[in-house]
């Protein structure tokens, strides 16, 4: 008897630990229990075996049995926990009619169980049987209890967040939701989530007119106004959501901050800045929207007022606790060690915008990151090269350490990058092409190179290298708006410019060089008005320098003098070494 014991108990106590984490906890005495009191386990001996029989299955490759012997347990005791164990070897094992007829037995045994029709709606939409899912949905909402309905309503959507059942969240939430749309507790999450489904069935109309419904209940709800940001890459008017529930709620700081986001993605940079400052007024003690408004500043060369919004995060980011930079959205630096380097880089170049190359320094001078080398070094060549020594510069950059295979990709871009700002076209070119010998698949690189071929007035070279951009990425939208507007710039092939411009629009709606672009190829086309129109959407939106330099130009075609002159000092305020704003007024005769 003692060497049947060795032998067993090896073996069976394994098995127990392998046992559902549920059902061992039942065994086992409770937490909080007093250890007087006794709690008597449903798990009887022949149980025991049987659920031990079927882990052994499961641990020898053998899901089917063990599915059949787990779920024979669920029957006989009536245990969720067995349920959900039986459902999860089918669907562990990819045998979907099983988990089916595992989740079926179990809400048909408990019929009182959310978590049942939970498992069963969501087993449906894995395998494509949406309209099947429709009974047990309703099912689910049925038996939630009333003060949890409108937040299980707002989360339906995401049961058809993926596969292919996307198409048919419209019309399976439609018919779930009916009676919600009409209750007034539910009637603004109903009218959301069925808005959110027709957006996953890729019908935006649709989505808005729900949207539109919902906000008009109540403008102050966040769930019409986060649906329509959703909206808004696709259906513009969505927008007119979003700022009436601002104006509802003006201290909505996380609904700004994703506006904000959304607007910066689409580079309406004055737009965004202005949520921003919004934001940093209502709540000054937020480190991230400082950072994020010196980066937008930074780019239509506002330096003064970066630097200041740079500033203020700097001293937050010093003031806050060491490993949290006070700010929950995902571009976040993860440390206050990232978030001060990543400062210091921007205030450094707002310096540098601004001439102080001392300034700039002493910025760089302050940050000790080894894995930011290649970006401060950057900044340090192009200081100098803005000072001469382009040499130095160079050699600045070449001697950064390669700590990875990228590094020598990112070290020849960087190289070319510097050559750029001080106008070496000719030197540029020759490192890209150095880097496309090396990447010759490299769509980036080709990019690159071929913008410094149209500097050099290399148009075919140009040409060459943009079609293979679009040939290697067809969905490389900055190729396509660059071929478009090089032809519309020389005059020539001018319904061919539209079509690669309107191309890249379509892969990019709202980005105003694209838009600028075919703003230009219209008036190159004679449609003037047209052409007035676009120009001014792409400025409102980024207002820079070339762009300005071309709605100027229109302007003082079609006589609007007045408008165009504001519009050029604008532009030269913010960036008067322009090439493309002083061949304007050049040659329209234009007195500085």
């Amino acid at each position: 008897m003692p060497r049947v014991r060795t032998l067993v108990l090896p073996l069976v106590a394994p098995l127990v630990l392998a046992l559902p984490a549920a059902w061992a906890a039942s065994v086992a005495p409770h937490a909080g229990v007093a250890p007087e009191s006794v709690l008597n386990s449903s798990l009887d001996a022949p149980l025991f075996y049987q659920l031990m029989i079927g882990e052994l299955e499961l641990r020898q490759g053998e899901p089917g049995a063990a599915y059949e012997v787990v779920l024979d347990a669920a029957r006989r005791t009536k245990s969720a926990q067995l349920f959900r164990r039986a459902t999860d070897i089918a669907l562990t094992a990819r045998a979907g009619e099983q988990a089916v007829t595992a989740a079926r037995a179990w809400r048909n045994t408990l019929p009182q169980s959310t978590e049942a029709q939970r498992y069963l709606v969501q087993i449906l939409i894995a395998l494509n049987r949406s309209a099947d899912a429709v009974e047990p949905m309703q099912s689910l909402l049925s038996l939630t209890p009333v003060q949890e309905r409108p937040a299980l309503i707002a989360s339906l959507p995401r049961f058809f967040g993926r596969g292919n059942e996307r198409k048919q969240a419209g019309t399976v939430l439609e018919q779930v939701l009916g009676p919600y749309v009409n209750a007034p507790a539910t009637r603004v999450p109903a009218l959301v989530a069925e808005g959110r489904g027709w957006l996953l069935a890729d019908e935006p109309k649709r989505a808005l007119d729900l949207a539109q419904r919902a906000h008009a209940l109540d403008a102050a709800a966040d769930d019409p106004a986060l649906l329509a940001l959703e909206l808004m890459p696709s259906t513009p008017a969505a927008e007119a959501i979003v700022r009436e529930h601002l104006q509802a709620r003006p201290t909505s700081t996380g609904m700004r901050l994703l506006y904000a986001r959304l607007l910066a993605g689409a580079q309406r940079y004055p737009d965004a800045i202005a949520q921003l400052e919004a934001v940093t007024r209502d709540q000054p003690a937020l480190a991230q929207p400082w950072l994020s408004l010196g980066a937008l500043q930074l780019e239509l060369r506002q330096s003064l007022q970066a630097e200041a919004a740079l500033q203020k995060y700097v001293e937050l980011v010093q003031a806050g606790p060491a490993k949290d930079t006070q700010a929950d959205e995902d571009d976040a630096p993860a440390s206050r060690d990232e978030a001060l380097t990543q400062a210091w880089l921007m205030l450094a170049q707002a310096a540098e915008q601004r001439g102080d190359f001392a300034a700039a320094e002493q910025s760089l001078a302050k940050i000790d990151d080894p894995k930011r080398a290649l970006d401060v070094q950057l900044r340090r060549a192009s200081l100098l090269a803005r000072q001469g020594k382009v040499k130095e510069a160079r050699e600045l950059v070449r001697a950064v350490p390669e700590r990875s295979p990228d590094d020598v990709r990112a070290k020849l871009l960087a190289e070319a990058q510097v050559l750029r700002e001080v106008k070496q076209w000719s030197e540029a070119y020759a490192v890209l092409a150095r880097t496309s010998e090396l990447y010759p698949d490299d769509a980036d690189v080709l990019y690159e190179q071929s913008m410094m071929a149209e500097k050099l007035d290399r148009v075919d070279d140009m040409e060459r290298l943009l079609r293979k951009v679009i040939q290697l990425k067809p969905d490389h939208q900055h190729a396509y708006n660059a071929l478009g507007f090089s032809l519309a710039d020389r005059n020539i092939r001018l319904p061919e410019a539209k079509t690669l411009i309107e191309r890249a629009l379509a892969l990019a709606p709202g980005e105003p060089f694209i838009t600028d672009s075919l703003g230009w190829v219209e008036y190159r086309m004679g449609h003037r008005e047209e052409a007035l129109r676009l120009l001014r959407e792409a400025y409102a939106a980024r207002p820079d320098t070339e762009i300005g330099a071309h709605l100027g130009e229109v302007l003082w075609v079609t006589g609007q003098r007045e408008e165009a002159k504001r519009i050029w000092d604008e532009a030269r305020s913010r960036d008067n070494a322009n090439d493309v704003l002083r061949e304007t007024l050049s040659r329209l005769r234009v007195a500085p």
